[in-house]
């Protein structure tokens, strides 16, 4: 049986998982053909290398949150397939904490994890997609339309997004 707490804390989980759905959703789409191949410098990953890395971030979460813990360095795929594939991990996660099936890690450690590590990363496309000459439009992300269990790519455009 699980507490208010956990309850609050797994809704919380969820919440974070949107939120990140939907700031990936904003730097995924739209990139400038070759894309994948930009890097910050010498050493850095690429745009690709760096997305799949987010795939293999939330299946890692899954895994943990199954009481399986494994990890997979995926080799990058196509910009597309692998967007895909960060979206459909993604909601795999979502649809497992909403399922009431038990957790075998915290939410706490899921987030500082592989939760936090991918929005970190998000934000590093998102500067890659400035240094390509793409940028992202600015947006308020307080007003954004962001729903506990909308994790795919198919995100609301914000009112307040601007180029």
């Amino acid at each position: 049986m699980t507490t208010a707490v956990e309850e609050q804390l797994n809704l919380s989980l969820r919440h974070a998982n949107a939120t990140l759905a939907y700031r990936a959703a904003v730097v995924l789409r739209d990139v400038p053909a070759g894309f994948s191949g930009t890097r910050a410098g010498d050493g850095s990953r690429s745009a690709g290398e760096i997305l799949a890395h987010l795939g293999d971030l939330l299946d890692w979460a899954l895994s943990m949150a199954k009481g399986k813990e494994a990890w997979q360095d995926s080799t990058p795929k196509s910009w597309s397939a692998d967007s895909k594939r960060f979206h459909a991990s993604l909601t795999a996660f979502d649809k497992y904490l909403s399922s009431g099936a038990e957790l075998h890690t915290s939410t706490e450690k899921l987030f500082q994890g592989a939760v936090a590590d991918a929005l970190t990363h998000v934000g590093q496309i998102a500067l890659l997609r400035r240094l390509a000459g793409a940028p992202i439009a600015s947006e308020n992300y307080c007003e954004a339309k962001i729903e506990v269990g909308r994790t795919g790519a198919d995100q609301i455009a914000s009112a307040s997004s601007s180029a």
